[in-house]
């Protein structure tokens, strides 16, 4: 019953009522394990929305995606917490130290305790930026409160970031997948950029 259901159904509808859902799961699963492209993720979604008729479509995935990353964010955010509260830790907030290196660490506490909660918003454009953030946070005891409220034009901003990044690889090309493709490789080299410059900085300075 459900099939013949979704054969009456435009194109369009079940390509949304299937990826919105599958947007958000993605989105959140990546804010809590980085093993999920989340950004290309979102650029992609922003190129097929584009070439979509209806022209609230990219208003949907910036929704989505934004509420997502925020959902996920929390969830990280609240089990770091119980981390730090707990005498014995937690593997939640072993994992986040693994992943933030002792001098980005050391440049997000600096730049928390000067300019507050709005890091939050920086950290989520740069990338790798998020993490060593979220546990300069965590381990000031920033309150779930304060950091959601941080944490909400963060995501927003991310959000609008990615899509952006989609809206200009769908206007290029004609065929949506060619869209897809160039916003992926963008979004791959903006992410991993920042990394090939360090590595290289490293090797020259030796």
């Amino acid at each position: 019953m459900i099939q013949e259901v979704l054969r009456q159904l435009p194109a369009e509808s079940t390509q949304q009522a299937v990826g919105y859902p599958t947007l958000f799961t993605l989105v959140a699963l990546g804010s809590l394990v980085p093993v999920v492209p989340t950004g290309a993720l979102v650029s992609s979604a922003a190129v097929v929305a584009f070439h979509q008729t209806s022209p609230f479509t990219l208003l949907y995935v910036f929704a989505v995606a934004s509420g997502a990353a925020f959902l996920g964010d929390i969830c990280l955010y609240w089990l770091g917490q119980r981390g730090v509260r707990s005498k014995n830790g937690s593997k939640w907030l072993e994992a986040i130290t693994r992943r933030a290196a002792p001098e980005r660490l050391e440049q997000a506490q600096r730049k928390l305790d000067e300019h507050g909660a709005v890091v939050l918003v920086l950290s989520r454009l740069l990338p790798a930026g998020r993490i060593p953030v979220m546990l300069a946070c965590l381990l000031g005891r920033m309150p779930l409160r304060q950091f959601a409220r941080g944490d909400v034009p963060a995501c927003l901003a991310w959000a609008a970031t990615y899509q952006l990044i989609g809206i200009l690889g769908g206007s290029l090309f004609a065929e949506p997948w060619q869209g897809v493709l160039a916003a992926v490789v963008l979004t791959l080299v903006i992410s991993g950029a920042p990394a090939v410059w360090r590595r290289l900085r490293a090797r020259w300075a030796h």
